[in-house]
């Protein structure tokens, strides 16, 4: 890293420019517990002035037409991939991951965001709807204006660019915000974007801390539609502050979701989902499956064998070749996920393994490492199985029968994604009817079409992103009604 790259800037109006305080926030390196840059200390100061530059900028580029806002869109996703490893390494560096994820899961992912965003709004079409030997109706769809976008810290660069590629593609002008923890990858991008010749105002990153940056982001009252992907507590305050200005809003929030395994279900490949679906990314994915409810005589089993190999999971180095969990993103994240684990053997649950500090050398000794754990023996109403953890932790349950499953599956406030591992199409098709939640994955796990909506019920949010559904969010429709 460039000396000069240790001080992140804000990128408003095209530019690249400090906090108007001049004040700076540290980052750091959750493998080392070591500040390794500084990010802009930004307040409504500078969100204001992000909204005005992108206020002035959206009327040509609302107006530039859908094949120059899609080549620019296209130039950004090809400047991201011919530069994929410095964005890995950056991404690795600045949230704990493994660089092999951040390689082939988190860049990669966010290449595709822009193309397929790009591609689907030139292909993105209206209703008619046609009154005979009267009159016929179309449907406009035109963008909103300036709009928030405000992505978390477990997935920076991919759930960053989710949001914003749909929100350009549309013709909107964005003021966005990266979490405060990993803001190097955002970083990068305003750098690619005005390599790929993005219009001034149209992209505005402005980095800071929640309760002042991106609040002021929601409450602006030009901004007029947030899209926030974070904590369910957070998303409640983004709610209450935007409904009173009638701002539309969808919220991707928290998750406990449920892994349901039948005795019939193709073993090995469910203990390799499984495996990851537990602990990819430390358990720090909102889709990943935190509770394990396996049908009674599969139990032992699928448990000796999956403490087994979680055993055999290596905790280190991020850059290590072989290295399978990383650091967690802090070290307060690091306490309170140990404190869930002190927790659960209170609640009267053992812990089968892990949830134990490695031993590591150098400078990996002060990182926020944490040996991934399982934990047996905790009824469905207790706080380690109903409140959101977000760690290289899981829970293990039995179940006797079908329904006894989606009424443990179905018994907690959240219901973002469910996963069920069966051979029978027709008990399959049940649970997935019955399961109350925003996605239901058959026999596999985080297999994404971006064609599809995306987002929870219940407490795990509101709206839907992905696909036609977040292109229409962006966007508001005006009915036009011609009289012949």
């Amino acid at each position: 890293m460039a000396a000069s790259d240790k001080y992140i800037k804000n990128y408003i109006n095209g530019a690249l420019v400090p906090s108007l305080s001049g004040n700076y926030i540290d980052d750091y390196n959750p493998s080392t517990g070591e500040v390794y840059a500084y990010l802009p200390d930004s307040d409504a100061e500078d969100v204001a002035q992000a909204v005005e530059a992108a206020s002035e900028a959206f009327a040509k580029w609302s107006a530039i037409g859908i094949q120059k806002r899609f080549r620019i869109l296209m130039r950004i996703a090809d400047i991201i991939e011919q530069n994929l490893e410095e964005f890995a390494k950056a991404e690795s560096m600045d949230s704990g991951k493994p660089l092999n994820m951040s390689s082939t899961v988190d860049i990669p992912r966010a290449v595709s965001n822009f193309r397929f965003f790009a591609t689907a709004m030139v292909q993105f079409s209206s209703d008619a709807h046609y009154m005979e030997k009267q009159a016929f109706n179309f449907t406009l769809r035109q963008p909103l204006g300036v709009v928030g976008c405000i992505s978390p810290w477990n997935l920076p660069l991919y759930l960053f660019t989710w949001k914003i590629a749909p929100a350009l593609a549309t013709g909107n002008c964005v003021v966005a915000k990266p979490s405060e923890l990993t803001p190097m990858t955002a970083f990068l991008l305003s750098k690619g974007c005005m390599e790929a010749g993005l219009p001034a105002g149209v992209l505005n990153i402005v980095h800071g801390l929640g309760p002042k940056t991106g609040e002021a982001i929601v409450t602006h009252p030009q901004v007029k539609a947030i899209s926030f992907t974070g904590g369910t507590k957070t998303g409640r305050r983004i709610a209450g502050l935007a409904a009173p200005e009638f701002k539309k809003i969808s919220l991707e929030l928290g998750g406990k979701n449920p892994n349901i395994i039948f005795a019939d279900c193709d073993f090995d490949q469910m203990m390799v989902d499984t495996l990851r679906s537990s602990f990819s990314n430390n358990g720090q994915i909102c889709l990943c499956g935190s509770r394990i409810l396996v049908e009674r005589p599969l139990y032992e089993k699928f448990r000796d064998e999956f403490v087994k190999r979680t055993r055999f999971l290596k905790v280190g180095d991020p850059f290590g070749k072989t290295t399978d969990l990383g650091a967690l993103i802090s070290k307060e994240h690091k306490e309170k996920v140990q404190s869930y684990l002190e927790l659960a053997e209170m609640e009267g649950g053992t812990i089968l393994c892990g949830g134990t500090e490695p031993e590591l050398d150098g400078k990996l000794a002060n990182g926020y490492f944490l040996k991934p754990a399982v934990v047996e023996g905790l009824g469905n109403d207790c706080r380690f199985n109903q409140e959101e953890i977000f760690g290289p932790v899981v829970s293990i349950q039995p179940f006797d029968t079908e329904e006894e499953a989606l009424q443990l599956a179905n018994g907690v406030r959240y219901g973002l994604s469910s996963t069920v591992w069966t051979q029978d199409i027709s008990r399959a098709s049940r649970m997935a009817e019955g399961l109350e939640a925003g996605i239901v994955w058959i026999n596999c796990w985080m297999l994404r079409d971006l064609r599809t909506p995306f987002g929870g019920v219940k407490q795990s949010g509101v709206g839907r992103e992905g696909g036609q559904e977040v292109l229409r969010f962006f966007t508001e429709a005006k009915n036009v009604c011609i009289k012949y």
